[in-house]
């Protein structure tokens, strides 16, 4: 079923949700570059692709994002603190995975670069600085620790809920 349910998430949203999972746990992996100056097999392989998944990833943020709002009707609906928890928790990490390509966009950008996504050239770069995106860019790093943060603790939720609740939360995403 392509569509949500009160008991279960469709293909689509179970299918965007794992693709950008396995994305984003690539681009964890660009943290593994601060370790020996990026001299390893994570330096040399993963790190190279890491704005082009970035930009995909923007890509497929916007789609679940519109897909999301469009199936919210059809969803579990949480109570009390247990809905606020899961309401904030999610809007965190969304705003983390809109600012994350956006912010790690702007530094090629702001450097008059342009910006290339797997080879291919999406904006030509006209080699002239750009203060404040070179401002904005610099919220990349930091922000990257918090969304690390709030990615364990979301898959920390899922397990509770799993493990602890019994709920089926994580049944209904797997």
């Amino acid at each position: 079923m392509l569509k949500d349910t009160p008991t279960r998430y469709g293909t689509l949203t179970r299918l965007i949700h794992w693709t950008m999972a396995a994305l984003v746990v690539l681009q964890f992996l660009k943290l593994g570059d601060r370790v020996n100056d990026g001299e390893h097999w994570i330096g040399q392989t993963i790190v190279p692709l890491h704005g082009s998944l970035g930009i995909l990833l923007l890509a497929l943020i916007v789609v679940r994002l519109v897909w999301g709002i469009k199936q919210s009707s059809l969803r579990p609906q949480y109570e009390g603190l247990q809905r606020i928890l899961a309401k904030g928790g999610h809007g965190l990490l969304y705003l983390c995975m809109l600012l994350m390509p956006l912010s790690g966009m702007a530094r090629p950008l702001g450097a008059g670069y342009g910006l290339k996504m797997f080879g291919t050239q999406l904006v030509e770069g006209n080699g002239e600085k750009t203060e404040w995106l070179l401002a904005f860019s610099q919220i990349h790093s930091p922000l990257s620790w918090l969304f690390v943060a709030l990615a364990i603790g979301h898959i920390g939720a899922a397990l509770y809920h799993h493990f602890v609740l019994k709920d089926g939360t994580l049944a209904r995403m797997a």
